[in-house]
């Protein structure tokens, strides 16, 4: 038989020190608890540690800047859809136009068919002094009878056209409607998150607010242009020529739904530097994952527009050496920042 301890038995003595030292470790945590509690928890309004001050300030600044991309988009369908109006509303110009001098021949052929239908055809030939010049007549007459005909239908097919136009165009109308919207909620979201990341920024004790201020303005360093990477060399001309742009823009600050050249946003920046390369770039990040021919990220060369997050709702621009110069989030200013801060969506080579 086994013993008592093979089995995994345990002795009534044992089990018996074993529950008291449990109580005694028990009590000992719960007194530590007690004691403590007091200390972290103010009366009135308490305020949270440093560290999680920051990170509050961080998703702030982070969600509104994902507003400020739909923000973006939104003006941007809107945009759009100012266009297609304006090319609408020339259409129906144009259109009108078309039934209008429709509208007048007809009217003229009308009125001298009306003018010369009061004599029978066969009275008319008999009247006639010269027979075969009233058959040529005749004959003529029937072949704008038939070429009034053809207008007429193209008249109807016209002016079915003009209100299929119009009815189109109403349905834009009403799209901007819902874009104008759109951009107008989306503003306030940006502005309401920026606020709040405000006051939580005034409320923190002015030393801490200092440096957060001075890192996220330059990453860390005092002077947001020290350590630059070197210029870069062997990519294409375009591509060359957005770098140096973007490398111009350091020290900017970030400005929400602004493409520069004082300030800008992450997809602003983008939208600037390689205009400056006389490419033009959608004006979201999101769109601007797509602009392009993607690469794997081992493959990046100066010039890509890198994009991050699930949503690709932040994007910087590859400059070599494992760096990207972007425009964080509200409150900082342009920078170098390792590529890898936060978690890759795509590489894209416009």
């Amino acid at each position: 038989m086994a013993s008592p301890r093979r089995a995994g038995l345990v002795s009534p003595d044992r089990n018996t020190r074993i529950t008291a030292f449990t109580a005694a470790a028990a009590a000992a945590t719960a007194a530590a608890a007690l004691t403590a509690a007091p200390a972290a928890a103010a009366p009135g309004h308490p305020r949270e540690p440093a560290a999680s001050a920051r990170a509050q300030v961080d998703r702030l600044f982070q969600e509104a800047e994902q507003a400020t991309e739909r923000y973006n988009r939104a003006g941007e369908r809107a945009d759009a859809l100012r266009a297609d109006i304006g090319r609408a509303q020339d259409q129906l110009a144009r259109g009108q136009d078309r039934i209008n001098t429709m509208r007048g021949v007809l009217g003229a052929f009308a009125g001298a068919q009306y003018r010369s239908g009061g004599i029978d055809p066969a009275v008319e030939l008999m009247l006639s002094e010269d027979p075969v010049e009233y058959l040529d007549r005749a004959a003529t007459l029937e072949q704008l009878t038939d070429r009034q005909t053809r207008q007429l239908d193209d008249l109807r097919k016209e002016q079915r056209r003009l209100v299929q136009q119009r009815r189109e165009a109403s349905l834009k109308l009403a799209e901007l409607d819902a874009a104008r919207a759109d951009v107008a909620r989306q503003k306030r979201i940006v502005t309401a998150k920026l606020a709040a990341a405000r006051r939580l920024l005034n409320e923190m004790p002015a030393p801490e607010r200092a440096d957060y201020e001075r890192t996220s303005r330059s990453g860390g360093r005092d002077d947001p242009a020290a350590d630059l990477p070197p210029a870069p060399a062997g990519v294409s001309g375009r591509a060359a020529a957005a770098v140096r742009a973007a490398r111009s823009a350091l020290g900017r600050p970030y400005i929400w739904g602004s493409t520069g050249p004082t300030g800008f946003d992450c997809s602003g920046l983008m939208v600037w530097s390689y205009r400056q390369a006389g490419v033009s770039l959608p004006r979201t990040s999101q769109a601007q994952r797509h602009a392009g021919r993607k690469v794997p990220l081992s493959q990046a060369q100066p010039g890509d527009l890198v994009t991050y997050r699930s949503d690709a709702s932040h994007v910087g621009m590859y400059v070599g050496n494992g760096q990207v110069i972007h425009a964080p989030y509200p409150g900082a200013r342009v920078r170098y920042d390792p590529v890898g801060m936060m978690p890759v969506a795509s590489v894209t080579r416009p």
